[in-house]
């Protein structure tokens, strides 16, 4: 796969805390520019492997712009920072110190499923939604 000409974000489509940011970064990118690659597409699946990662376990977050990959709590503040406006807001994030953002990011990525729930990204109706999708 070459490298995406648009930025993207790569997350669990089954995770309603994930369809909640896949609805967060429609709401806040006013450039319309950023897609969706949910994990269990072919794009986010193919993404997860070209970095290392196992789309089988989706316990990870993605952001990728320009050729820069950024994870978990750091592609949320990339994300936040790129959006602007409320989601700058995911920049106060950075006062944890790595290890602490690690461990916490892990502790909700394992355990979202039992806090959240689960949902279906690729359910939602809107179509200016759907559009950001990438198959």
């Amino acid at each position: 796969m070459t490298a995406p000409q648009a930025p993207i974000a790569v997350m669990d489509a089954t995770c309603a805390l994930c369809s909640w940011g896949a609805r967060m970064i429609h709401r806040l990118d006013q450039s319309g520019e950023i897609r969706i690659a949910p994990i269990q597409s072919d794009t986010g699946a193919a993404l997860m492997r070209e970095n290392g990662l196992n789309a089988a376990d989706p316990d990870t977050w993605l952001f990728i712009e320009n050729g820069t990959v950024w994870r978990d709590f750091d592609a949320l503040i990339r994300v936040g920072q790129r959006s602007g406006g409320m989601g700058r807001i995911f920049a106060l994030l950075k006062i944890l110190p790595r290890p602490v953002r690690d461990w916490l990011y892990q502790r909700v990525a394992r355990n979202r499923y039992a806090m959240f729930g689960r949902g279906d990204m690729c359910a939602l109706p809107d179509p200016a939604f759907r559009a950001r999708l990438l198959p």
